[in-house]
């Protein structure tokens, strides 16, 4: 008896040879009684030049020492597709459809949301991929607060737009992350 539908399995090794290959395909084929789709089954060796693997949202890649060392370290971040799917979720909370949301109710969901976001990214490397979401909240919170209104819309004098969305109540990711 075998697992019902998909099932996706990453094996990490510092060694990938034949026996390694054999012996994880009699696991899943014998003992877990797991088929292997052979068409989408591949080994992914990171230290080639430019290898990555994506999985569950995140990707996977050998980068260069930081500091300069001649040494790799194993740099794990949120995929492209991962952070195109939050931009397009963001831009359906913000659209024209919720021109009539009050704002404290706008920007607590999009901070309940966001919080989720970041605690399933929380792991790795995810400094690049909250700066990107962040400028896009913001500017389509701007763009939000801007359509609600028959005047062009703008924060109290000698506030900034990061300030007056701060005192809106919206949170900045790396805020989250630390909450």
């Amino acid at each position: 008896m075998g697992f019902p539908g998909a099932t996706h399995l990453v094996a990490l090794a510092k060694q990938m040879g034949s026996e390694t290959i054999e012996f994880i395909e009699s696991r899943l084929e014998g003992k877990f009684q797991l088929e292997i789709n052979r068409d989408k089954t591949r080994v992914v060796d990171l230290r080639e030049e430019g290898a990555s693997l994506n999985f569950l949202g995140y990707t996977f890649r050998n980068d260069r020492d930081l500091k300069g060392r001649d040494r790799k370290y194993l740099n794990v971040f949120p995929s492209e597709k991962a952070v195109q799917r939050e931009r397009e979720k963001l831009h359906e909370m913000t659209n024209s459809h919720q021109c009539f949301k009050p704002i404290p109710v706008l920007v607590g969901e999009l901070n309940r949301h966001l919080r989720g976001w970041v605690n399933y990214f929380s792991f790795g490397y995810s400094t690049s991929a909250y700066c990107e979401i962040d400028r896009y909240v913001q500017g389509r919170l701007i763009q939000h607060l801007q359509r609600r209104s028959q005047r062009p819309y703008r924060p109290p004098p000698g506030e900034s737009w990061l300030g007056h969305l701060a005192r809106l109540g919206l949170h900045r990711l790396s805020e989250l992350v630390h909450a």
